[in-house]
């Protein structure tokens, strides 16, 4: 077995290290809202469950040479984004939103996705999401040197949920319904395989 220091390697052979191990990794489409009304779009695989009492999720951003990215610099000004489940009808189109924009342009636009008004938030969610999270920032964290974080670690509190009605019953989703697709390395994604169960021990 390879041993590797962390400390001894670059941040990207680090960065390929994370990504190649912790695998699939669930993406959360992130729309929020510019303090001039632009709405930004863009995908992150540095998501997850945090807690389901009260119901929130995480999403790392990672810092660009020590700039903030335009949905870290938009969260912590508004309080709110929302979260949509990637999947496999929308992947195509979200992927475009990870195009380098200027922050007066819109990812929404450039995608041509479909904004939906949200019902607690003040930011728009998209249409061709099956799921989405209406969230307000519950923590903000800067993690990495005190001179220059590397990534801004959000904490969101989901407010309202939206899912569609097809893939919904008696407060189960249908995961082959949903069509989730998961980020593997470089250019690479996965959808949902083989499902299979394992019981519990007691």
């Amino acid at each position: 077995m390879i041993s590797i220091d962390p400390a001894q390697n670059a941040e990207r052979e680090n960065y390929k290290l994370l990504i190649g191990s912790i695998i699939p990794r669930p993406i959360a489409f992130v729309t929020s809202m510019s303090k001039d009304g632009v709405l930004n779009g863009a995908p992150f695989s540095y998501f997850n469950i945090v807690s389901s009492n009260p119901p929130m999720v995480s999403v790392s951003i990672q810092r660009s040479t020590g700039k903030q990215k335009d949905t870290a610099r938009n969260i912590l000004e508004s309080k709110e984004f929302v979260i949509h489940i990637v999947d496999n009808l929308n992947v195509d189109a979200i992927n475009q939103t990870a195009a380098s924009l200027p922050p007066d342009q819109s990812e929404i636009e450039l995608a041509k996705l479909t904004p939906v008004p949200s019902t607690k938030v003040s930011v728009p969610g998209i249409k061709e999401a099956k799921i989405r999270f209406e969230c307000q920032l519950e923590h903000s964290v800067e993690l990495g040197g005190v001179d220059s974080p590397g990534c801004d670690l959000i904490i969101g509190k989901i407010v309202q949920f939206h899912i569609e009605d097809s893939i919904y019953e008696n407060g189960r989703i249908d995961p082959v319904g949903l069509g989730a697709v998961s980020r593997l390395a470089g250019t690479n994604y996965a959808k949902i395989g083989e499902i299979f169960s394992i019981a519990r021990p007691k």
